[in-house]
């Protein structure tokens, strides 16, 4: 009997490179021979060789495609003619095997029982394409893979409708290589599993056999998923971050980024492809008596044909600038995809649109912004036949380029076409419409170069928007949009919004344009959107409408109205806390997001044991404001839970009063709460001082940047405490893994001085570290 465990031994010396580290291409091949090696040798002693009626060992999946990865299941299929000692001959091949927990997907059938499982099984149908002999009768696995392939060529045609089926379904589970943080090598759109439906397509003369673009994808991808096995010694084809690093070392690309940009044209030349060969796998819908499908007029020269958008028989690309933007804006209007025909007829004949652009154009490219979720498709087909750079050269530099924030979901491309998508919602919200579209699209066109990406997006959007036709003035307004389109979220997150130099600086900062405000107003709620889950909350909707509020009252001549002083309930709960000389709360709710009303005695500390108490009961803190009154003070605090329901205001109100009284252990809980939710990654926080940001000649705003933890508030205010840095206001903004805290603060004794920032610097980032 074969020994397993020398197997999993040799398989061991070939990923450590005892004798030298293989390449990717060169690993898989000579993990195939070794486990072929070890396969025929254990099939002989098995009696695969000598059995009569014959047996043969048949290998599907990677060893049968010759494309064995590290760590990867085998999958292997004992084929006999109804021999009576099969199952001892399949017992001493399979537990080898399982005694060394080598991964196996194994099966005992005749041809018959194969062909019809695989008749039945999709998954089992096209994984018989792979089958490659392994040992025993050549004969028996040669008509048993000859039969499957006639078999599939035969019934593919009737399957499409279940492998799309099937297709789109992964697709949904596992998400997409292209746009993805933490691509799926195998399983996600564009990934290895899709190829091998091009190849099962291809089989059965449906489609073309996959030329050298897509057999470059898939080397690629390939070569991915077997470094990540290497480095990190088990089955995975989930590609992290700081896995990504070291496959992207090993394989010559510098840095993960560049790794993967090159995966996302990967995975969108592999996704592309099925796309199209799927479509062409189906018969177009007839009309009536078997008739040639109708065509139903779309637009000027544009036609719905069948199931795709198509040109009209007397179109003529060549003297029609505005059609290539026609049918993309019909194909995203419709949700039907462009005919792969018509795609080559305007890629070889449609002229290049010239500056300016006619207005036809102009409307026509507004018309597919505004088209909504379709739009994300019609562009895919023009970039990938090289029509989109065609109409924006500027493409180019964004194409592919994945984020360096973990926050965003998309890449920069994608993002941008998203967050066109969701600003097509709210093209109502605003008067014009067409400019919120536009300054959507090219928002972060700076991305991709070395140099702050809202200036020089500024610099190219104008240049955009005068290409595109725009008014100067016009061309102006969506270069503002471009260089503020981060001005609104940052300013009501950061900063206190009532005061009224914060409003100030923002009207000042947008030259009192109101229409730019309710522009920035919509693009900023679409780009949050379209960044990634969890990015626009109730509560940052609340703070941008207050903050916009409070512009748009001052360019419409009414005045900043004044922050109000503390309403009765307010001023009732600081008498009563002064009274008691303890901690009150209450607590009121709107939606996810709560109101946290706490007061203490003047003499007693606010922040931190506030902080402290919220964060012990997982409540992530958006905003603070603390004010005096009457021999105490009042912090009004909003939140929401991390997960869950709300805590229960008796507990709250028990363990506030504790923190108060300085007997609740906050730093002993809070460490311990850390230690079972897990750290954050280990990156540097960094502090920054604003001087002109807020009322009052002796108060400065501190911004704190640091990675998410739990109980970082209640650290940084004890920080300040110790530095006697009286909290005037606070403002916590959380934004995936990382936080921007910002803190109006003034010397409790004396002036602000050089001497005492180092000393609230230091002792803030060590909080923070």
């Amino acid at each position: 009997m074969a020994d397993g465990g020398e197997l999993v031994k040799a398989t061991e010396r070939l990923l450590e490179g005892r004798h030298g580290r293989l390449g990717a291409s060169a690993l898989r091949a000579a993990l195939v021979d070794l486990y072929e090696f070890w396969l025929g040798r254990g099939a002989s002693a098995a009696g695969v060789d000598t059995a009569e009626p014959g047996v043969a060992l048949v290998a599907v999946g990677g060893l049968g495609r010759r494309e064995l990865v590290p760590f990867s299941d085998l999958d292997l299929l004992l084929v006999h003619n109804g021999n009576s000692g099969v199952g001892e001959i399949a017992d001493a091949l399979w537990y080898p095997l399982w005694d060394a927990k080598i991964g196996l997907d194994h099966s005992v059938r005749t041809p018959g029982e194969a062909l019809k499982v695989a008749s039945e099984d999709l998954r089992v149908a096209m994984g018989l394409l792979d089958a490659r002999h392994l040992a025993g009768d050549a004969e028996l696995s040669g008509r048993l893979v000859s039969a499957a392939r006639d078999q599939w060529r035969r019934t593919a045609r009737k399957q499409i409708p279940d492998v799309t089926a099937s297709v789109r379904q992964r697709w949904a589970r596992s998400g997409e290589i292209a746009q993805s943080a933490e691509p799926d090598l195998k399983h996600g759109r564009g990934g290895l599993r899709d190829f091998a439906v091009l190849e099962a397509l291809a089989a059965a003369q449906l489609t073309a056999r996959p030329g050298e673009e897509l057999l470059e994808a898939k080397g690629l991808l390939l070569d991915v998923r077997t470094e990540l096995r290497r480095e990190i010694r088990r089955e995975r084809d989930v590609l992290s971050a700081p896995e990504a690093e070291l496959v992207a070392a090993e394989l010559g690309f510098g840095d993960r980024f560049t790794l993967a940009r090159k995966l996302s044209g990967a995975g969108r030349t592999i996704a592309y492809a099925l796309d199209v060969a799927l479509r062409s796998t189906v018969d177009p819908p007839r009309a009536r008596f078997g008739r040639r499908p109708a065509r139903t007029p779309l637009a000027e020269n544009v036609v719905l044909h069948g199931n795709e958008v198509a040109l009209a028989r007397d179109a003529v690309p060549a003297k029609d600038p505005a059609l290539l933007l026609r049918v993309a804006a019909a194909s995203a209007r419709t949700g039907k995809p462009i005919a792969l025909g018509t795609l080559k007829a305007l890629a070889e004949s449609a002229p290049e649109l010239r500056a300016p652009w006619p207005a036809e154009a102009l409307n026509a490219l507004v018309e597919l912004l505004g088209a909504g979720e379709g739009l994300v498709d019609a562009v895919e087909s023009l970039d990938r036949t090289g029509l989109w750079s065609r109409l924006f050269p500027e493409w180019g530099a964004v194409r592919d380029l994945p984020p360096r924030s973990p926050v965003h979901q998309w890449t920069v491309d994608r993002h941008l076409v998203r967050t066109c998508v969701e600003a097509a919602k709210l093209t109502t919200t605003v008067s014009r419409p067409d400019l919120l579209l536009i300054g959507a699209l090219l928002h972060d066109i700076g991305k991709g170069r070395d140099a702050d990406h809202s200036e020089l997006g500024a610099k190219i959007s104008v240049q955009v928007a005068t290409r595109l036709g725009l008014t100067p003035s016009d061309a102006a307004t969506v270069s503002s949009m471009v260089r503020h389109h981060l001005l609104l979220p940052h300013t009501a997150t950061r900063r206190d919004i009532s005061e009224p130099a914060t409003v100030a600086r923002v009207v000042k900062t947008l030259d009192s344009n109101l229409v730019l405000v309710e522009l920035l107003h919509a693009l900023t709620q679409a780009d949050s959107l379209a960044t990634g889950p969890g990015v626009w909350t109730d509560w940052k909707a609340r703070l941008l409408a207050e903050l916009v509020s409070g512009c748009e009252e001052v360019l419409r001549g009414t005045g900043f109205t004044a922050p109000s002083p503390m309403d009765d309930e307010q001023r009732e709960l600081v008498a009563s806390a002064v009274a008691s000389g303890t901690g009150e709360i209450r607590i009121s709710s709107h939606g996810k997001v709560v109101t946290v009303l706490l007061a203490v005695p003047a003499r007693a500390e606010l922040l931190a044991p506030a902080a402290g108490v919220l964060a012990l009961n997982s409540l992530e803190v958006h905003s603070a404001v603390l004010r005096g009154h009457a021999g105490g003070r009042a912090g009004v605090f909003t939140a929401s839970p991390k997960f869950g329901s709300l805590p229960d205001a008796t507990l709250l109100r028990e363990q506030f009063a504790r923190a108060v009284a300085g007997t609740l252990p906050l730093t002993q809980r809070l460490a311990a709460k850390e230690r079972d939710y897990g750290s954050p990654a280990p990156v540097a926080p960094k502090v920054l001082w604003f001087d002109d940001e807020t009322t009052g000649p002796d108060t400065v705003v501190l911004e704190l940047r640091a990675a998410d933890r739990i109980g970082l508030l209640f650290r940084v205010a004890g920080a300040l405490r110790r530095c006697d840095a009286e909290v005037r206001w606070a403002k916590a903004s959380t934004l995936g893994g990382a936080v921007v805290d910002s803190f109006a603060v003034t010397p409790r004794s004396g002036r602000i001085e050089p001497g005492w920032r180092r000393e609230v610097e230091q002792a803030v980032l060590a909080a923070a570290s």
